[in-house]
């Protein structure tokens, strides 16, 4: 059975779970999925209704950084997960705190009781303390902390691009855009049409 992948193009979860599934060459049927318009064999599987979701013959995984690890685990060329544990806590710091203040930035309706130029403060304090910690990767070769973190940073600084542009952060910004003009990322963002029951299954990578 080939594993299907419900996804959403744009979701930066969705994204780092395609990330890890294209470079452990782990071929999926990816259903892509409308978040306002969700098939009934999605819901099906994941009662949450959240993507990225993976079915494979063992059960359901619907946590993106599960699915990084499963697809890592079967076939790891790259050796992203030869990490060192701080790299778990970087990830666990993004998926926290820096997430939470992306969020009331990016979103601001959704959490009136939170002021969105503070939480860009504070979405801006993790980034400067990670910019510092860069070189050219987050540690002295790409690991899953890097393709873990980077959807976010790219949602992150698309809320207002010139803004982070003009940010004191070199390092940064070169991760970030090596990432952007990447074969990864082209591998991972072409665009699909929505799956609906019945569809041929679109084979990825």
């Amino acid at each position: 059975m080939t594993p299907v992948l419900y996804s959403f193009r744009r979701c930066p979860y969705a994204m780092r779970a395609r990330l890890a599934l294209a470079a452990a060459n782990q071929p999926v049927a990816l259903r892509e999925v409308v978040l306002r318009d969700k098939p009934q064999a999605f819901l099906d599987v994941s009662p949450k209704g959240t993507v990225p979701c993976l079915v494979t013959g063992q059960g359901v995984v619907e946590e993106s950084l599960d699915i990084m690890r499963w697809a890592l685990r079967l076939h790891d060329p790259d050796g992203w997960l030869d990490m060192p544990q701080a790299g778990w806590d970087w990830i666990a710091r993004a998926d926290g705190p820096f997430k939470a203040a992306l969020d009331r930035t990016k979103y601001a309706t959704r959490y009136p009781d939170s002021d969105p130029q503070t939480a860009r403060t504070e979405a801006a304090a993790f980034l400067c303390t990670l910019d510092t910690q860069l070189g050219a990767w987050v540690f002295d070769q790409e690991t899953i902390a890097d393709y873990a973190i980077l959807p976010f940073v790219r949602q992150f600084a698309f809320i207002d691009k010139p803004w982070f542009d003009a940010q004191p952060w070199p390092d940064l910004h070169h991760w970030l855009d090596r990432f952007l003009t990447s074969d990864a990322f082209a591998r991972i963002m072409p665009k699909y049409a929505q799956w609906h029951e019945g569809d041929a299954d679109v084979i990825f990578p």
